[in-house]
C-alpha cells in the first residue's frame, strides 16, 4: 500500500496531489510513530522514503502543514481515547475494577516468568486455576 501510494503521488503531481496529501500521510505518520513488538523494520524504512520523496514532490512548507495536521489529529484522537478510558473508569467501576485485576494478574506472571529465565533453577509457584473462585474474584 505505501509503495501504491508512493506511486500515485508521483503519477499524479505536485498540484493534483496536495489536496489528498493529509489522506496519504495519514498511514505513513501512523506506521513511523508505532513502537509495536513486532514491527516491521522495512515498512518504517519505506514509509520514511515515501515522505521523503513526498516533501521533494510538492515541497516543504506544504508538506509540513499536511504533517502537522496530521500529527495534531493523531494527538487529539490519543488524547480522546485516554478520556474516554478515565470516564469509563468513573462512570463503570466494576469493569475498571476486572481491568485492574486482570491487569495485577499478567503483571505477576510476566514477573515470574522473567525471574525463570533469569534464573532457570528456580520455578515460581504458578496461580492454580479454580474456576468457581475467579469467578467470586470477579464478581
Amino acid at each position: 500500500i505505501f509503495k501504491f501510494l508512493g506511486a500515485i503521488s508521483v503519477d499524479l503531481g505536485e498540484d493534483r496531489i496536495k489536496p489528498y496529501l493529509p489522506t496519504i500521510l495519514t498511514p505513513l505518520y501512523r506506521e513511523l510513530n508505532s513502537n509495536y513488538a513486532e514491527q516491521d523494520p522495512t515498512l518504517k524504512n519505506l514509509s520514511q522514503e515515501i515522505i521523503e520523496l513526498l516533501k521533494k514532490l510538492v515541497g516543504l512548507e506544504a508538506f509540513s502543514l499536511a504533517f502537522s495536521s496530521v500529527q495534531k489529529q493523531a494527538n487529539q484522537k490519543r488524547a480522546m481515547r485516554k478520556k474516554q478510558r478515565a470516564l469509563q473508569t468513573v462512570a463503570n467501576p466494576d469493569i475498571a475494577a476486572r481491568r485492574k485485576l486482570k491487569r495485577h494478574k499478567n503483571k505477576a506472571e510476566t514477573r515470574k516468568r522473567k525471574i525463570e529465565s533469569l534464573r532457570p533453577m528456580y520455578k515460581a509457584k504458578r496461580h492454580r486455576s479454580h474456576a468457581l473462585k475467579d469467578l467470586a474474584m470477579v464478581e
